[in-house]
């Protein structure tokens, strides 16, 4: 797999709205896109930090897998997202023939109309890695 640069890195909350001072007013960067994925259950903000992102993950039920994870880990860094250019099925296909464990065994749509899979964590060393292609 092709990888270009760290997409996004993925921080869950539990509002945005209360997370957002702490980022805009203490950090100086500025919110340019909230959004909810329905499918997935979450509202999302993003800001830009160079050419990289933060995504703020709100959960928007209880049985959202971002309620089930700040539940058990509490808030915090979530996932790191990488930027693939050779295609997110190739990379999952090319992931897997090396043994890695899928979440997603196809892309699927996510925020900011990317074409998105996950890793799972018990395979990348805990951290939960998402492909990502625009």
């Amino acid at each position: 797999m092709k990888i270009s640069h760290i997409e996004h890195l993925g921080i869950a909350v539990n509002s945005i709205e209360e997370a957002l001072p702490y980022y805009e007013n203490v950090l100086g960067l500025k919110c340019y896109n909230i959004e909810t994925v329905e499918d997935q259950k979450v509202k999302t903000a993003f800001l830009k930090v160079g050419d990289t992102k933060i995504e703020l993950l709100e959960p928007t039920c209880p049985e959202s897998t971002i309620a089930k994870f700040i539940e058990k880990k509490g808030v915090g860094v979530h996932h790191v997202a990488f930027a693939i250019e050779d295609g997110v099925a190739n990379a999952l296909a090319e992931a897997e023939e090396k043994g890695i464990r899928l979440i997603d065994k196809a892309p699927r749509k996510g925020a900011e109309n990317l074409n998105i899979a996950f890793l799972h964590p018990k395979s990348t060393l805990g951290v939960l890695t998402e492909l990502c292609e625009k």
